[in-house]
């Protein structure tokens, strides 16, 4: 197994601040807006060093999905922030039929998505969000691991042409990916090779993941380990080549077990390479209030859970 260690955590959100920081030096045709919520998106660097490209909404999301695609028709190139629930559920009607059905290029940036955002509860802690937008039509679907791939992503997404949803969080998690990373859209990323099992996870699962895969090895079971940032455009590729290899598979995501990544694999392996599958998901369920910590292990999103799935779907092939 691989080792992989790390010297600090930091949340994905900031991630996304550091980035879209980077980009407000980089490229000038990249404008944000926000929906009252500039702390908690980390956007302030953008905006002192470019006041003019940052519009404040307020608590107004559908309003700013309608002028960040109208600011597209300029050749600008638009990232709107607030919460996923606000993201998605909120102005669903909005992104489908204002930046989707016309390709527009917005980059929709959801951050405090999941269980992790913890005290909250349910009602926004949305866990369907991968789902909603995964089955627009032309839209990219991101969820990124750690502060330097959540950077790396909000600096590519710049060059992508077309709508795309970028999700991140709210807690404080290992930073354990290079901080000179290329994020390619729709690459997987191979942590691990293994023999016996392949673990597929997204977002702040892969940490779990790695976790799990270190546990299993103690137990004599060889963990594949692969990360799905996007999870739209899919790599359908690397999937079916470890699962081939394998001959099992677990999914593993902070999102419903349906529309999520999990049955995104469960797709492609029905096309391709049919295998047995355990989702290490939520079940049809919603949130509620607590620490992140708790939610994680009373929901089974952790590497024990993982490392439960694992186990059983190997008795399965």
């Amino acid at each position: 197994m691989k080792k992989y260690t790390y010297t600090e955590k930091q949340d994905t959100r900031s991630g996304f601040g550091a980035g879209l920081a980077e980009l407000g030096k980089t490229n000038d045709k990249v404008v944000a807006l926000c929906a009252d919520l500039t702390p908690s998106l980390k956007m302030a660097d953008f905006i002192e060093a470019n006041p003019e490209r940052f519009f404040q909404t307020g608590i107004a999301e559908a309003n700013m999905m309608g002028m960040a695609a109208g600011l597209t028709i300029g050749g600008y190139i638009p990232y709107t922030g607030t919460f996923a629930n606000f993201s998605t559920g909120r102005v669903y009607d909005q992104i489908r039929q204002s930046i989707a059905y016309s390709g527009k290029n917005v980059k929709i940036c959801a951050s405090h998505a999941g269980l992790t955002l913890g005290e909250d509860g349910a009602t926004h802690q949305i866990l369907e969000d991968i789902g909603l937008m995964k089955m627009l039509p032309g839209m990219t679907v991101i969820n990124p691991c750690d502060y330097n791939q959540t950077k790396a992503a909000t600096i590519a997404i710049a060059e992508h042409e077309g709508p795309v949803y970028l999700r991140f969080g709210r807690p404080k998690v290992p930073i354990f990916t290079p901080a000179d990373q290329k994020f390619e859209i729709g690459k997987a990323i191979m942590l691990n090779e293994g023999t016996d099992v392949t673990i597929i996870a997204t977002g702040h699962l892969v940490w779990e993941a790695i976790k799990a895969g270190e546990a299993l090895e103690e137990k004599g079971i060889s963990a594949e380990i692969i990360n799905i940032h996007t999870i739209k455009p899919l790599d359908e590729e690397a999937i079916i080549k470890s699962v081939k290899k394998t001959g099992c598979v677990v999914s593993a995501e902070e999102h419903n077990f349906l529309g999520g990544l999990g049955e995104s694999v469960s797709r492609t392996l029905a096309e391709h390479f049919p295998a047995p599958q355990e989702f290490v998901a939520t079940k049809d369920t919603f949130g509620e209030s607590g620490t992140p910590e708790q939610l994680m292990e009373k929901y089974g999103l952790n590497a024990e859970a993982i490392v439960a799935a694992s186990e059983k779907v190997i008795k399965r092939k």
